[in-house]
């Protein structure tokens, strides 16, 4: 696959991950149950931060490995949203907006993903199993 450098910081992908982070952090701040705020402050973290790591790595197969990785941060960020809502812990009307974007973020997580995937290699798969 050859080496290609991403750089994150002009992806969207990693742009918009950043501020849910920021986010995540300001609606974390006084929440008195440590377990929950320091399991979302990792997962909010650890998207961005696997965006910009994979990023920087030496291939597209190693870039798209860090972003299955953020990806399935994202989905882990928005259950422990889900359980903070349901423990009331956090309102709905703040919490919700952050489900939202890390769902959007997820997809585009994913759409990234496919688009690093080198061209001709779906076909080719595909005539090993047919």
């Amino acid at each position: 696959m050859g080496s290609e450098q991403h750089n994150f910081e002009e992806l969207e992908v990693w742009k918009r991950s950043s501020r849910l982070a920021v986010s995540v952090i300001e609606l974390i701040e006084p929440v008195k149950l440590y377990a929950l705020r320091d399991q979302m402050a990792r997962s909010c973290i650890s998207v961005p931060s696997n965006i910009a790591e994979g990023a920087e790595r030496d291939s597209n197969r190693e870039f798209r490995r860090f972003l299955a990785i953020a990806k399935g941060s994202a989905g882990e960020l928005r259950t422990q949203i889900y359980i903070g809502i349901r423990a009331g812990v956090f309102e709905i009307e703040k919490a919700s907006p952050l489900i939202h974007e890390a769902k959007e973020i997820g997809a585009m997580l994913e759409g990234l993903r496919r688009r690093l995937i080198p061209a001709g290699i779906i076909p080719k798969l595909l005539s090993i199993f047919l």
